[in-house]
């Protein structure tokens, strides 16, 4: 088993650092450069175009709104990686890894323009509204069915199954570590996580066995609430400690930049480890967020792209830093894969013991909303494969079925592997996505030429008539463009 570990590792290493991340950075800088930078100049707009009211799905009931596709997209993003990946990075990166995690955000928030702008220009409609995603805009827009099936298998096992087991795993730790504070036991008791698992299962299917409407509304509630709470508490931290800003940022630039040689991170180790945790954790390129985005009821695909850059800010810019700065006011420990606890010692540090208890909901929500995001996604790929509705209460009583395995298993054999499966994935959603740029811009310029004239912009296919497999977006089907 070490043995297969350490093989693992070792691929996955390669892997990334030769190939997925200069992918990534290359076609981010590509659509920086060809979008004339829409992720720093469109912020304003992004924040206006969630305000949309969704049309009316087949059923008669209310489409999923572009908030609530945004808010989906965010309970995947944000996860245990905003806590632990975080954690990690700046104990064997050094403070640096912060900066370039801040930079690849930037850089890759156009590719997440990118890509959900694709989405929801190749999504289909179905009862609940519409759904999307990289396997969609790979049969209509590449006309490659088979690159479609390659990306939807490999995004249900690694999101549906995986990374829900690692959630559910990251639960059960935190909840045990709680109750071990509590009682003065060295261990959690043998009982106790299979509690865990039979209390998880439980409230995850209450949400997700009622559709995905029910996810997209638990979704809209629990991120902004979830997200208000840790912004709160980082606030806190950072307001107890505020004569040690400058110095933090100080340490940052100077990490950064091996201009300071902090816990003996190289400038090097800081670079891959801000930008690996920095991906793991914004998902942007991945081929992830794009099926949120395609479900949202919008008039212009321009204007879900726009809210799932939006969504990496949100993600790494906001959440990541306040637990950076949780961090680094509080004099961590360099050198050590310490994890989340590094950010479980700086809040009880800081606030007390009592902070081990506050964190244990925090995560519990990271994590549960991420399980709500990961199972829409792997739904979103399933009705690819099959189009066949009946197959999903199926996979949804899986998906409840690993995270009790979850809870009750030690992970770190999967949780390598779905890297490796996560690293796949988006290799083949961007090799999707560079052929089909040329689309992207023209839908940018056609929405910002609306803008100019005063308009709400609505897209119809007769926008682009030469554009093959175009599946929606029929003229009259949208509400006609209106003054703003």
């Amino acid at each position: 088993m070490d043995a297969l570990m350490e093989l693992i590792g070792e691929v996955n290493d390669v892997f990334w650092t030769y190939l997925v991340i200069p992918i990534l950075v290359l076609l981010g800088l590509y659509f920086t450069v060809r979008t004339a930078g829409v992720q720093f100049r469109m912020i304003p707009q992004m924040l206006r175009d969630l305000r949309g009211a969704p049309e009316k799905a087949p059923d008669g009931k209310r489409s999923i709104s572009s908030f609530q596709a945004f808010s989906i997209s965010a309970a995947a993003r944000i996860g245990t990686g905003n806590v632990a990946g975080v954690a990690i990075a700046i104990a064997v990166g050094g403070p640096g890894a912060v900066f370039w995690m801040w930079v690849m955000a930037i850089i890759v928030g156009a590719l997440a323009f990118a890509e959900s702008t694709l989405a929801q220009l190749f999504k289909v409609r179905d009862r609940h509204g519409y759904r999307g995603g990289p396997a969609y805009y790979m049969q209509h827009g590449l006309n490659a069915r088979w690159m479609g099936v390659i990306f939807a298998v490999v995004i249900i096992f690694t999101f549906g199954f995986s990374f829900n087991m690692v959630q559910a795993n990251s639960i059960t730790d935190v909840v045990s570590t709680s109750i071990t504070t509590i009682t003065g036991d060295a261990e959690p008791s043998g009982w106790l996580a299979p509690v865990i698992g039979i209390a998880l299962v439980a409230l995850v299917g209450v949400v997700i066995l009622g559709g995905v409407r029910r996810i997209a509304y638990v979704a809209s509630l629990a991120v902004p609430f979830m997200a208000l709470i840790y912004l709160l508490v980082g606030l806190v931290v950072v307001g107890m400690n505020v004569e040690k800003v400058p110095e933090v940022f100080a340490g940052i630039i100077g990490s950064a930049f091996g201009f300071e040689q902090i816990g003996g991170a190289a400038v090097g180790t800081a670079i891959m480890q801000g930008i690996r945790r920095g991906l793991f954790s914004n998902e942007a390129g991945m081929g992830s967020a794009p099926n949120a985005g395609a479900s949202a009821a919008v008039s212009h695909p321009a204007k879900q792209g726009l809210a799932q850059t939006l969504g990496v800010y949100f993600d790494t810019l906001i959440v990541c830093s306040i637990t950076a700065f949780i961090i680094l006011v509080s004099d961590p420990v360099y050198g050590e894969d310490v994890g989340a606890a590094l950010t479980q010692t700086a809040l009880e540090t800081n606030l007390g013991s009592w902070a081990v208890h506050l964190l244990t909901v925090i995560v519990f929500l990271l994590a549960f909303t991420s399980v709500l995001g990961n199972t829409f996604y792997g739904e979103a790929n399933l009705r690819f494969l099959t189009g066949n509705d009946r197959v999903v209460p199926v996979f949804r009583l899986a998906v409840l079925g690993m995270l009790y395995l979850g809870a009750v298993s030690s992970l770190d054999l999967v949780w390598s592997f779905a890297d490796v499966t996560m690293g796949v994935m988006a290799v083949v959603n961007l090799l999707a996505v560079a052929p089909l740029g040329a689309l992207v811009i023209r839908l940018l310029k056609d929405y910002e030429r609306q803008r100019k004239d005063g308009l709400d912009p609505v897209f119809t296919r007769e926008s682009m008539p030469d554009v093959r497999g175009i599946q929606c977006w029929d003229s009259g089907a949208e509400r006609p463009a209106e003054k703003v």
